[in-house]
């Protein structure tokens, strides 16, 4: 394997416990893969050259362990990030996968399962705090329904504002450097989920006491779940300033949340969103929420880490290459030229500028014959992609 695609530190990729953690279990099928404890994850990401490691609570302290326990794996998993350099950029909350979440759990109709759900919240963000974590990711999968009869979704997004309300308090009352971060999904596990998409959190951070510290986490598969373009999707967060973190995987439009391999399925639209992450200079994580197949052992894991980061960053040379192409960016100039004459009717409005605007006149169907040339670029695109440019 060629070195150049090696990743380094300054790349930022991180994984979750949870993604090379998977023992390849589904709903037709037990595990293929023995658990590994997270200090042994941490260690096969190191192996692989990863920048970080994420967690949900549970990942790293089961739900029911002791205190004994809990320091015994804290201590394991401390000296795992030291003798690896690995570090925690963002944690989450399982809020999902016990029984007492079944109808949700900011969201749930009974106020006991709303409490229980903000108090792991509260211990979580301390433990994520504790390791490092400057983002924390709100993911709600079970934040939902199967049917409309049983609640109110008005009351249901009440309830998750002042969930969000009550946690961002906590977080300046303790003087905490952590911003929120809403990861949306369409349907599953539930049959809808409330707040489906990113376009939607972004209008709900509005709606919140302190909308500065709360982003979104788009991820591909949930967006491509519901026939989007996430491209899109990102490029909207960046900007309203509300990319504070992205998850990284693929998908088959219309299918079930499969979280492949980054690059594993539509290689145009990841060469796309590489390019604008990279263009724009995002900072953060580059965070690949995926799973290696099913087929494979520890090693084909290693296999599945290594490939997401390399595609990542071949893609990222394509970027760079895009944008020196000589034919490629005089054709993109010759797209957006621009002869000057619309100057006057540019920038914020004026009723003078509206009057000269509603004066002008235009040749509609001069302008609505000139070919824009966007067949030869998506072409051109395709070659450099392909490898003979």
């Amino acid at each position: 394997m060629s070195e150049q695609y090696n990743p380094r530190p300054e790349h930022r990729f991180t994984f979750g416990l949870w993604t090379v953690g998977n023992p390849g279990a589904d709903a037709f099928g037990e595990a293929v893969r023995p658990d590994l404890s997270p200090a042994d994850l941490v260690y096969l990401l190191g192996d692989v050259g990863a920048y970080g490691v994420n967690f949900h609570d549970n990942d790293l302290i089961p739900i029911d362990a002791t205190p004994a326990e809990r320091n015994a794996i804290l201590k394991s998993f401390k000296k795992a990030l030291d003798d690896t350099g690995l570090v925690v950029p963002m944690a989450t909350t399982n809020l999902f996968a016990h029984p007492v979440f079944k109808d949700g759990a900011f969201t749930s109709n009974d106020a006991k399962v709303r409490a229980y759900a903000l108090q792991k919240t509260l211990n979580a963000i301390d433990l994520g705090v504790e390791l490092g974590a400057d983002v924390y990711v709100f993911w709600g999968g079970r934040e939902g329904i199967e049917t409309d009869a049983a609640k109110n979704p008005v009351d249901a997004i009440k309830r998750f504002r002042e969930a969000l309300n009550f946690l961002s308090e906590y977080v300046l009352d303790r003087g905490y450097h952590l911003r929120f971060a809403l990861e949306a999904k369409p349907n599953e596990p539930r049959g809808d989920l409330y707040l489906p998409t990113t376009g939607a959190y972004l209008g709900f951070i509005e709606t919140l006491d302190h909308p500065e510290m709360v982003g979104v986490n788009p991820e591909i598969a949930h967006e491509h779940m519901a026939g989007l373009n996430f491209l899109h999707a990102v490029a909207q967060s960046w900007e309203a300033g509300k990319l504070f973190h992205i998850d990284l995987n693929d998908q088959n439009y219309a299918r079930f949340d499969q979280d492949w391999r980054f690059g594993a399925q539509n290689l145009k639209q990841a060469f796309f969103l590489v390019k604008f992450l990279e263009d724009v200079g995002y900072t953060g994580s580059r965070h690949f929420d995926a799973h290696a197949y099913r087929t494979e052992d520890y090693d084909g894991v290693k296999d599945f880490a290594r490939g997401c980061m390399r595609t990542y960053l071949i893609l990222k040379e394509k970027g760079e290459q895009f944008n020196k192409d000589p034919e490629i960016q005089a054709l993109l100039a010759e797209i957006n030229a621009d002869d000057g004459s619309m100057d006057p009717f540019k920038g914020p409005y004026t009723p003078e500028k509206a009057a000269a605007l509603r004066a002008h006149s235009f040749n509609r169907d001069a302008l609505g014959a000139r070919g824009l040339g966007y067949e030869r670029l998506d072409q051109l695109t395709n070659e450099l992609l392909l490898g003979v440019r």
